[in-house]
């Protein structure tokens, strides 16, 4: 998984379709590898994480009759806890655009999904202004 850094897109291309091909004969096997990865790979840059997170999201829909109950539900966490993350990073540059898409998940008289709010949270820390009040 360490070729996702690769610059090369076809390289990045290969390494999603080796994934996807290992988790439809392994799925559990794959995402809880991916799982791991991105865990102990936490400062991976977003692009790279994204290539993961990607193939994850692919053999979690190609293999959802496959998938046990409780790793369906871990993995459901750790995705959108991971994509959150993505989020959060990419908004450190472009928060006007983040916001914008974020604010699509708010639909009146619905309770917003929890990591939707807990995206909001984490871009408020990462972009809210360092200092000190003044009287």
């Amino acid at each position: 998984m360490d070729a996702t850094t690769d610059k090369e897109p076809q390289v990045q291309e290969q390494i999603y379709t080796a994934l996807c091909f290992l988790g439809d004969s392994e799925p559990e096997e794959i995402l809880h590898c991916c799982d791991e990865y991105l865990r102990q790979h936490d400062k991976l840059a977003y692009p790279h994480r994204v290539i993961i997170l990607k193939a994850m999201e692919t053999v979690v829909k190609n293999n959802i009759a496959l998938l046990d109950k409780s790793t369906a539900k871990e993995v459901i966490r750790d995705w959108q806890e991971a994509a959150s993350s993505v989020l959060v990073a990419v908004g450190q540059r472009f928060i006007n655009k983040v916001m914008e898409e974020v604010l699509t998940k708010f639909q009146p008289g619905i309770l917003p999904h929890y990591f939707v709010l807990q995206t909001f949270a984490n871009l408020s820390v990462s972009n809210g202004e360092s200092g000190t009040c003044r009287p």
